[in-house]
């Protein structure tokens, strides 16, 4: 899976990762299946989670001072 997800784009993991998820809530798949796409699930999740947070860490905010200066600011969280 490291493989494919080499050129993968956030939203085509996103996309696959519903698909998956619908797969698994239909109820229909052996075990093995199920297994295995619960598995490629894992992975698809840490890889968009690993995107987020380098988004997040990207992310900066243009913020106007009192003197008429804009400046940049490092986005934070409520959590950092």
């Amino acid at each position: 899976m490291a493989e494919k997800r080499a050129g993968l784009k956030f939203e085509q993991a996103l996309s696959k990762l519903e698909e998956i998820t619908g797969k698994l809530e239909e109820g229909q798949l052996s075990l093995e299946e199920s297994l295995k796409l619960f598995s490629d699930g894992i992975k698809l999740s840490e890889f968009c989670n690993s995107k987020l947070e380098e988004a997040k860490k990207k992310i900066q905010i243009l913020v106007k001072s009192s003197d008429g200066s804009v400046k940049t600011k490092i986005f934070k969280t409520e959590k950092e």
